[in-house]
């Protein structure tokens, strides 16, 4: 029993751990003002049929400050990456010279920089309910414990583990969405 009981509490650690690691990825790929590569994850280009993310197909690089600076390995893929950014709607239209795509980065404005802070919110929720809904299907396991054995008092302080930790995660989400509205909104 003690054994399970452990193997549960772990379990939901491990599956919180996961919950804070999508959050931190969901939030690099949200603008702050600085060119950043990571704001193209998730874009994928077709590549001889397949979609394929767009860092395998080309180099992407910052330029300085403001630009990015995509070079396809295949001159023939300039086309495919442009409507591939353009379709992914992050609000950048690209610039093709033959060779390789600029993006220039326009600086934010006041309602821009808003929308990225409620967008950044919005992950840092959904993370939230993810790590209560853990809290909560660990909750059951515990429960289902209880009922073939497993004493009340050890069912208690189980629950009562799974809830501090659930309150350490959740803060954890709050102090990397808050540092995140601090990077968007400092100008």
């Amino acid at each position: 029993m003690q054994d399970d009981l452990t193997l549960i509490i772990d379990d939901a650690t491990g599956t919180m751990q996961k919950a804070i690691a999508h959050l931190e990825v969901e939030l690099t790929k949200i603008r702050a003002g600085k060119a950043n590569p990571q704001i193209l994850d998730g874009i994928t280009v077709e590549y001889y049929g397949a979609p394929t993310p767009l860092a395998q197909v080309a180099n992407i690089a910052v330029a300085d400050a403001r630009t990015l600076t995509i070079q396809p390995w295949e001159r023939n893929m300039l086309q495919p990456i442009e409507r591939a950014i353009i379709a992914s709607n992050i609000g950048i239209n690209p610039q093709n010279d033959g060779q390789i795509i600029r993006m220039f980065l326009p600086p934010l404005t006041e309602e821009r920089r808003k929308e990225f802070v409620k967008r950044a919110l919005g992950e840092g929720e959904q993370a939230k309910i993810a790590i209560r809904n853990i809290r909560r299907d660990a909750i059951e396991a515990i429960k289902k414990l209880q009922k073939e054995g497993l004493s009340e008092d050890t069912a208690k302080d189980a629950e009562a583990d799974i809830q501090s930790l659930t309150n350490k995660y959740i803060e954890v989400v709050d102090k990397h969405t808050a540092q995140k509205e601090k990077e968007i909104m400092v100008i």
